[in-house]
């Protein structure tokens, strides 16, 4: 059996702590840790890796590696790269945050957003029917639907707004509530 070289104790500890923390996110999140963590190693480094030193600097299975890189690459967050003069695959993931965050935005909405949809349309259908379904039932079906159909929208939306533009509204998250009244005093844009 072929002993595997623990080398994540090697990394600084800025970026050892930035892959545990991942890790424990991606798990809160529903993504398994080793699949976060594998997708934080690629982050952080500055070239495209193979699955023999993603293995060795983690302390994981190759099998566990080739597995993960599969849901990584399904996410459409890393990439398969070639290198000049190696065959072996290496890869490197997407280092652009916003796009990064929209790519798993849309994956989840795809495995997530659209079946509830598809559900909630399905089963306010069934109920029209159904003697047995009360009012007040079909009506929390009806505010689920209604809900998640303009979170559906809104993100349709949202993914027509480019980037910078995101940015600029999210920075100005106080002035908007101040305004709206919603939060004390509302500061001016350049405060």
């Amino acid at each position: 059996m072929t002993e595997i070289t623990y080398k994540f104790d090697q990394l600084p500890p800025a970026i050892q702590r930035f892959i545990l923390q991942w890790g424990d996110m991606g798990g809160q999140w529903g993504v398994n840790r080793t699949i976060a963590q594998i997708h934080a190693l690629l982050y952080v480094s500055d070239r495209p890796l193979n699955a023999e030193e993603i293995a060795e600097t983690l302390g994981v299975a190759r099998s566990n590696v080739s597995n993960s890189l599969k849901e990584l690459q399904a996410w459409k967050i890393v990439k398969r790269v070639p290198v000049p003069g190696d065959r072996r695959d290496h890869f490197a993931a997407e280092d652009d945050v916003w796009e990064m965050a929209m790519r798993i935005a849309n994956v989840r909405k795809e495995r997530e957003l659209n079946p509830a949809l598809e559900t909630l349309d399905a089963c306010l259908a069934e109920a029209e029917g159904d003697s047995r379904v009360s009012a007040t039932q079909r009506e929390r079906l009806k505010n689920m639907q209604e809900f998640t159909g303009s979170m559906d929208r809104w993100y349709g939306q949202m993914l027509k707004v480019p980037p910078a533009t995101l940015l600029r509204m999210i920075k100005m998250g106080n002035t908007i509530v101040g305004l709206l009244g919603f939060g004390g005093k509302a500061k001016k844009p350049d405060e």
